[in-house]
């Protein structure tokens, strides 16, 4: 006789995949603009992209060693990724930095042969994954494509969300490329699918950008100087101590 479980299916996520909520795209555009008028740079990424998105869907903040975790919001965490595209609406494919494999670390060795290293730089992958699934129902992960230079009236940004997953070793085939990293295609295809650096055990994901996605623009707002900021927050030198 097979027991009973909970189903994650009674438990359902905020929104199905990439349905974002109406006032999003709204509440979003909102903080890169207010980013935008302090910061020409429009350096958007890491906490930053975290907290704006948490504020956008009404969830919380809480930044996490693992990096799968850091918006959570009922049953659903996030995880939060940025990338650049020259054009972000034509982009087809992106890839995402998603954490340090370090398999001398994790498992006590680091052998040369790619059909060995490559399922222990995945097993690290897969086993962050399977951490975050233990506390929550639901995990994803969402991206944010911006553009290369701020640089126009209007800017163009994609959002959009995929499952967090954990993947079988053996649909994969490593092999040292010509820059001497670890690169991984689908079995029976030349999908390229994954890049690990030994230099910095740095793990790299390719992933398609999906047909459904959001495309918003904003207008670059004007530069708020240093000057009226200091002046709205009504600085005083005494704010700044001299400690040594």
């Amino acid at each position: 006789m097979q027991p009973r479980i909970r189903s994650a299916s009674k438990f359902p996520p905020p929104w199905t995949l990439n349905s974002f909520p109406a006032e999003f795209a709204a509440r979003l555009g909102a903080e890169i603009i207010a980013k935008l008028a302090v910061d020409r740079t429009g350096s958007i990424e890491g906490p930053e992209w975290e907290r704006m998105f948490a504020i956008a869907i009404g969830a919380k903040w809480e930044p996490s060693n693992v990096g799968l975790d850091d918006i959570v919001l009922g049953d659903c965490t996030w995880g939060a990724k940025s990338a650049k595209a020259s054009t972000p609406f034509k982009a087809t494919d992106i890839r995402l930095i998603s954490g340090r494999n370090d398999p001398t670390y994790s498992y006590g060795s680091r052998p040369k042969e790619p059909d060995l290293l490559g399922p222990m730089v995945l097993g690290i992958w897969n086993e962050r994954v399977a951490e975050v699934k233990k506390n929550y129902r639901h995990a994803r992960t969402v991206v944010l494509i911006k553009p290369n230079k701020m640089m126009g009236e209007w800017l163009d940004f994609v959002a959009f969300e995929f499952e967090t997953d954990q993947y079988d070793p053996k649909d994969f085939v490593w092999s040292w490329n010509a820059k001497n990293n670890l690169e991984a295609v689908r079995r029976g295809t030349k999908e390229h699918w994954f890049t690990w650096q030994p230099h910095g055990a740095q793990f790299t994901i390719l992933h398609k950008v999906p047909k459904q996605k959001l495309k918003f623009q904003i207008k670059k707002p004007p530069a708020v100087s240093k000057d009226t900021v200091l002046k709205l927050v009504k600085f005083n030198k005494s704010w700044v101590r001299v400690l040594a």
